[in-house]
């Protein structure tokens, strides 16, 4: 049965327009994507086998050129396509927290930074800048590492607040193995960064661990 015979609230866009777009699964998103199946099945379908076959949306989404286009139904012009709407979602992200962007909520901090540094292969350190009225002043990656560690130095943090006359910051580094539990390591070096950065009167408001699909927040867990 074709997705046009299907009762108008079942189908995908009517939906969507209906109840908007958080009330739809990851499949009837992805066939609105598609916008059409293939033979012998619908959009609807289509999206659920390759959802099946790459092991989720986010594998789907963060697939090379040749991997998804191996999929059933997909090809160059649907990558093109698919790129481009990520692109446009992450730069409208990055433009939610522009300089002078009051952060006003941790959900607005927290989807920023995932957009950053989930997928990323090797450890990022990262952190937010911020004015006394918590604005964002700048989002620098500081220091990278391998796929489990990356060294981070104090000293390089504070010159980078004095720089941008931070009043507050909010660290981030992602765990590529995809836990997103903090190590003693991340404990410590907080810790040390809290000290250092007391010295000159700069608050750290929180820092975040992204892992695959979490995020851990110091602040949250009564570790800051």
């Amino acid at each position: 049965m074709s997705i046009k015979d299907w009762p108008e609230q079942q189908r995908p866009r009517e939906k969507l327009l209906q109840q908007g777009a958080v009330a739809l699964s990851d499949a009837e998103l992805l066939a609105i994507f598609l916008r059409v199946g293939v033979r012998g099945k619908s959009a609807v379908m289509l999206a659920q086998e390759l959802l099946h076959e790459f092991g989720g949306l986010r594998q789907l989404l963060s697939a090379d050129h040749k991997t998804f286009c191996l999929g059933n139904g997909l090809g160059s012009a649907k990558y093109v396509q698919l790129q481009a709407t990520l692109e446009l979602s992450r730069r409208y992200l990055m433009q939610r927290l522009n300089r002078g962007t009051a952060i006003t909520s941790p959900e607005q901090t927290r989807d920023y930074l995932i957009l950053h540094l989930r997928d990323r292969l090797q450890e990022v350190f990262a952190c937010l800048f911020l004015d006394n009225r918590h604005r964002v002043i700048r989002y620098e990656e500081l220091f990278f590492g391998t796929i489990d560690s990356a060294s981070v130095y104090p000293r390089e943090v504070v010159r980078r607040v004095i720089s941008h006359n931070a009043a507050a910051v909010i660290f981030a580094h992602n765990h590529p193995s995809g836990l997103a539990e903090p190590s003693q390591a991340d404990r410590q070096i907080t810790d040390r960064l809290r000290e250092a950065l007391a010295l000159i009167d700069v608050r750290v408001l929180d820092h975040m661990v992204i892992g695959d699909g979490e995020i851990t927040s110091f602040a949250e867990q009564g570790l800051l």
